[in-house]
């Protein structure tokens, strides 16, 4: 195979065996690879019903076929299981180094089922697999847990592992690879650390064989081009990275500001892009071979919350900053550093935190089950309350169920600002209605990387929509969550894809990567059977929530973004309308009136219920 190892690597944990396997080669067309291959497995393998938890669930680590090729950002991989927070999927996604050199073991997947007695990590040197003791490195946090493991396997080698809270099956638990990125929504972590799996060390070679280097040489070389081009040209990710946002989405007032109370933030110039490079930002920092170079390497100085690491993104500045009330910059960045260190989703424990405060400002939680100060802008609280969540420490403990079941246990679950209990991330979705439809209808509950319009209704890439009308939201949602399905499986990365989304009337971005996928696998891809094929994987993760017991009524937002209009700034007025685009939308996927695919759709699909 090209593009492809066609290799998996199976570990049972339980009985500490190992084996490797061939995967079909219509199955790998079909389902293309990483999140794809990942959910075909997933769904013929575990039962929708088990407890996330379980030895039954199983973990598996993807990477795409266009991983650790010349393909722009093609060094992404993804993880997938069941959720322990939300009862859905999880289709985490991660960049960093080490997606390249899993890839380059020689093997596209690795899948983890049952448990391990004792903590265990496993070694991968390409065919020298071991499963190794993991007791020492129990209880450290990812950092260290990283220099550790570089130091007894290969220090050319690249580590993904769980911290703290993965161990204490925090249901925000993330897996954070080369210390600093993270698969982290839907609380991978905790299923990792169910397992008694501390780390995946891997170390290899074997880059996989294209069908046509010269036409991938020459396509990459084109994409380059035009995305270095726009990174020489000023670009704002490449000068601030995404922490350019809070600036675009106030000014459309649909910055989530204290539990989404309102869009509209006094302190988002405080939080922003030029205040983060103006006073801690050392540098930026790419993925393995990436011309963007969206990371921010930064220090920050201030007393109390002293710390040098990666980030703050745009979403943590959101859910630690304008979500809590908090504008303090050098506290967002302190407690987005202890988040990778612990190794916790940062948009969930925020968001948790900041339904928290709201419940303690009127009055649902009682002071003294915190312990301490829980009030919007509380900074100093926020950073505390990421270490004791992590530790499960005091009301730590019920920080770390997540918003939807801290929210239920005091009896008020509608403040608790999820779909399908994940929650939100930085787009309130009463100004920007096609996101409302996207958080509604995901496969993995509110995320924007299931499918992100917000490239369109926020920032007019590559032409703008207007996010106050639910015309045409239901087509766009769905050619965006098929085209977001691809690019996960392929292996690259969203952020140099959404360039080619859509060109005006031209569908860019399957031309290119088809070219890409064909230039690799040799597969003879077309533009059409590319977007067929992430409507193929949708599919599947759909039918895969049906098993699990998730229903239309699922399909929802909360009562404050359908109910209780925008109070103030340029949406003031405005609900999420998810009632207007529902239908259309089900209608459009060739699903019912209840949100179940067709035995038409099925079959053109080549599935089965």
């Amino acid at each position: 195979m090209n593009g492809w190892h066609g290799r998996i690597l199976r570990i049972n944990l339980t009985n500490q065996t190992i084996s490797t396997e061939t995967i079909d080669p219509q199955t790998a067309k079909d389902f293309l690879g990483g999140r794809g291959w990942a959910i075909k497995y997933l769904t013929d393998e575990v039962d929708p019903q088990v407890d996330p938890l379980s030895p039954e669930n199983k973990l598996i680590f993807a990477t795409g076929p266009l991983t650790a090729t010349p393909a722009p950002t093609g060094n992404r991989y993804m993880v997938v299981t069941k959720s322990p927070l939300t009862g859905a999927l999880s289709n985490s996604n991660s960049g960093g180094d080490f997606p390249t050199w899993m890839k380059r073991t020689g093997f596209d997947m690795f899948i983890f089922e049952g448990r391990a007695e004792r903590p265990v990590y496993l070694w991968v040197n390409e065919d020298h697999v071991e499963i190794r003791p993991a007791g020492h490195l129990w209880g450290k946090d990812v950092h260290e847990t990283t220099d550790l493991l570089l130091a007894e396997t290969d220090p050319k080698a690249k580590v993904a592992a769980i911290g703290p809270a993965g161990e204490n099956l925090v249901k925000m638990a993330a897996i954070m690879n080369d210390k600093h990125r993270a698969a982290g929504r839907s609380g991978v972590g905790a299923v990792m650390g169910s397992k008694n799996l501390k780390a995946v060390v891997a170390q290899g070679k074997k880059d996989p064989a294209l069908a046509d280097p010269a036409g991938m040489k020459a396509l990459s070389r084109t994409m380059n081009l035009e995305v270095g081009g726009d990174a020489k040209n000023g670009a704002t990710m490449r000068v601030y990275g995404t922490s350019y946002v809070p600036d675009v989405t106030n000014e459309l007032g649909i910055l989530p500001t204290c539990n989404a109370r309102t869009g509209v933030f006094d302190g988002a110039d405080r939080i922003n892009g030029p205040t983060l490079n103006e006073k801690y930002l050392i540098r930026p920092t790419p993925c393995y071979r990436c011309t963007l170079s969206c990371g921010r390497l930064t220090e920050v100085k201030d007393p109390g919350f002293e710390g040098k690491g990666e980030g703050p993104e745009y979403e943590t500045i959101v859910s630690m900053g304008s979500s809590c009330g908090v504008d303090n910059l050098g506290a967002i960045t302190k407690a987005n550093y202890l988040c990778n260190e612990l190794g916790m989703d940062t948009i969930s424990l925020g968001m948790t935190i900041s339904c928290a405060m709201e419940m303690v400002e009127d009055g649902l939680i009682p002071e003294s089950d915190v312990g301490q100060p829980l009030r919007f802008g509380d900074e100093a609280t926020v950073v505390e309350m990421v270490r004791k969540t992590a530790c499960r420490e005091g009301f730590g403990d019920t920080l770390a169920e997540g918003s939807y079941r801290l929210a239920e246990k005091y009896g008020h679950p509608e403040y608790s600002i999820t779909a399908k209990k994940l929650e939100f991330p930085g787009y309130d979705p009463r100004g920007a209605k096609g996101m409302g439809l996207l958080y509604a209808t995901s496969n993995i509950g509110a995320s924007h990387m299931a499918g992100d319009v917000a490239y369109t209704e926020v920032f007019g890439v590559p032409k703008k929509t207007d996010g106050l009308t639910t015309n045409g939201k239901a087509a766009l949602v769905a050619r965006y969550t098929d085209a977001f399905a691809v690019i996960d499986a392929t292996g690259v990365c969203v952020f140099v894809s959404v360039r080619y989304m859509f060109n005006g009337e031209v569908h860019l971005l399957p031309t290119r990567l088809a070219g890409l996928m064909n230039a690799t696998t040799g597969a003879g891809y077309t533009p059409e059977s590319l977007l067929e094929a992430g409507e193929r994987v949708y599919t599947l993760e759909r039918l895969f929530l049906l098993k699990a017991g998730f229903t239309k009524a699922d399909d929802t937002l909360p009562r404050r973004i359908l109910a209780e209009p925008m109070p103030d700034g340029p949406a003031k007025g405005h609900v999420a309308d998810l009632d207007k685009m529902l239908p259309e939308y089900y209608q459009l996927r060739g699903w019912d009136e209840n949100g179940v695919p067709t035995p038409e759709k099925l079959q053109a699909l080549g599935l089965s219920a």
